[in-house]
């Protein structure tokens, strides 16, 4: 099949390797402009696009596709298909409309449960035993199109980073068979009644609560790893929390209860297992311990 790729970040890459290594043609990938990073803050390229360049596809960076030039452009290509993962930008109706069969977007959710843009993250934070990838035909609802396919996995004790990943290669594999046998799916529609959203992360969500049980403290800090970082202060200095356990133990909450910091919940405690100081690599908590002692009753915030 002809395809137009439109992604950005690492979730997207298995799908753009997945599709080339499957021989189809990949006309034209589609990502973000590069963004300033690093220390000197130049510009990098997506992660998409560094790989579409060693594959050597063209890449676009639009700022927007609102405009009749770069729909004109996009239609121009001919597409069968435009396969999507977390691209980034809204797509107009006639960019909806210009491939013979349409958009199909790879969400990683079980539709339609966690429409939206952090889906991974919510799914973790509230608790969800299992979720997933929906191949999905988009159109201009916020996630709403009829699904074609989906696959799901256990969450377990997993952090959105490795969940993440986890998802990426799920999604990868699934839009290769779902394109190799799409004349076979039948778009099954969503349900709004069963719908959930998933909001941004906002930064102001990462501090922790500790009047909360342990369990949702420990799926909250899970949720945010590795970014933003669900956080605490230790006598004025922030540390994020990156995975923690469900430990015994009661006090008052936010209290170390032990020289293995211990720290009580609103139910039970928890037991951090990595951490992270402001400026310094993540690491174990007996590593964390011998550089910064926090000694029993101290109290977090």
């Amino acid at each position: 099949m002809r395809i137009i790729f439109m992604g950005t970040p690492d979730f997207a890459v298995p799908a753009l390797e997945a599709l080339h290594h499957a021989a189809h043609e990949i006309v034209c990938v589609y990502t973000q402009p590069p963004r300033p990073a690093g220390r000197g803050k130049k510009l990098q390229p997506s992660p998409v696009q560094k790989v579409a360049e060693r594959l050597e596809i063209e890449v676009r960076h639009p700022k927007s596709l609102k405009s009749a030039e770069e729909q004109e452009k996009f239609a121009a290509l001919e597409a069968d298909v435009a396969v999507v993962a977390a691209y980034g930008l809204i797509l107009p109706q006639p960019i909806l409309d210009a491939p013979k069969h349409g958009c199909l977007n790879i969400h990683a959710s079980i539709l339609p449960r966690w429409r939206g843009a952090a889906p991974i993250h919510r799914a973790i934070m509230a608790g969800d035993p299992t979720t997933g990838v929906t191949i999905m035909q988009m159109e201009a609802g916020l996630d709403t199109g009829p699904m074609l396919a989906t696959v799901r996995t256990p969450i377990e004790d997993k952090t959105t980073g490795e969940l993440t990943g986890e998802l990426a290669e799920l999604g990868a594999q699934l839009m290769v068979g779902t394109l190799r046998d799409l004349q076979i799916h039948v778009p099954v529609a969503q349900d709004d009644a069963d719908a959930t959203y998933a909001p941004k992360i906002d930064k102001a969500e990462a501090r922790i609560d500790w009047s909360k049980p342990a369990k949702e403290v420990v799926r909250h800090i899970h949720g945010l790893a590795p970014f933003p970082g669900a956080w605490f202060e230790a006598d004025g200095e922030r540390v994020k929390l990156l995975r923690a356990e469900v430990s015994d133990g009661a006090g008052t909450p936010g209290e170390v209860l032990d020289d293995q910091l211990t720290i009580a919940c609103g139910e039970a405690a928890i037991r951090p297992l990595r951490l992270q100081r402001a400026g310094k690599p993540a690491m174990d908590r007996a590593d964390f311990l011998r550089g910064r002692q926090v000694p029993r009753g101290t109290k977090l915030t």
